[in-house]
């Protein structure tokens, strides 16, 4: 199956709360969506690996995704080498996504920023023609994502570009909550973390209205890029 916009991060949860809008707007518009985590999120101070396995199964009906994997590198312990790139090349020439959206080039979690240049590599590197992948038994065509952009987490970074995610935020933040082990619920008992507060929603919208404001949009999610940009009508933009 090919996806037109493929995320590849590394936590279940870093999608939904970046460019979950993202993913939704672009479904409606008829794109094909999907996510590909690059850990289980097992170090996280809450839940557990196979909780948080079930609910980024339960975020994927809520968004309506394509596809959705999980390549168990380990979380705080990948690295950017050889055998981590071609496990993603191996899903970028698999779903020949027209665009990747991963971490942000740096934040708080060093995994984000660890995340954001192994992915940005394997996009370049899964264009090359002598790098050669299989998958099941079959021999993989060489592919490269026309663009790779890069979503804000906890760290601010003034975005490149803007998508008014105005319309979809209740869906995106329905997605959120999915994940339930991780965030604030009422009479919660477990170990208080950074995103554990109820403060940590009003953050959320907070940087989205901050986010969407300079673009006329009431709720926006914000994305640097990789490379430089080129548009064909400076009317496309907005």
């Amino acid at each position: 199956m090919k996806i037109d916009l493929l995320v590849i991060v590394a936590h279940p949860d870093d999608a939904e709360l970046c460019c979950a809008g993202t993913l939704l707007k672009h479904k409606q518009l008829g794109y094909s969506i999907g996510i590909v985590d690059l850990t289980r999120g097992e170090l996280g101070s809450r839940g557990s690996a196979d909780i948080r396995d079930k609910e980024a199964a339960a975020s994927a009906q809520v968004l309506g995704l394509d596809a959705r994997e999980n390549l168990d590198l380990g979380d705080g312990q990948f690295e950017n080498n050889h055998a981590s790139r071609l496990r993603i090349i191996e899903q970028i020439r698999k779903y020949q996504p027209e665009i990747v959206l991963t971490n942000a080039i740096s934040d708080r979690h060093p995994d984000h920023g660890r995340a954001a240049k192994l992915v940005s590599d394997a996009c370049y590197f899964s264009g090359l023609l002598k790098i050669e992948t299989a998958m099941n038994g079959e021999q993989q065509s060489h592919w490269r994502p026309k663009q790779v952009w890069h979503m804000l987490q906890d760290y601010y970074h003034h975005p490149d570009i803007v998508i008014d995610v105005t319309e979809h935020w209740a869906k995106k933040m329905e997605a959120i909550a999915c994940f339930s082990s991780q965030f604030f619920q009422e009479k919660d008992e477990g170990p208080k973390t950074p995103i554990s507060s109820k403060e940590f929603w009003d953050f959320l919208e907070a940087r989205a209205r901050t986010v969407g404001r300079p673009s006329g949009f009431t709720l926006g999610e914000g994305f640097t890029k990789s490379r430089t940009i080129g548009v064909n009508n400076l009317f496309d933009l907005k």
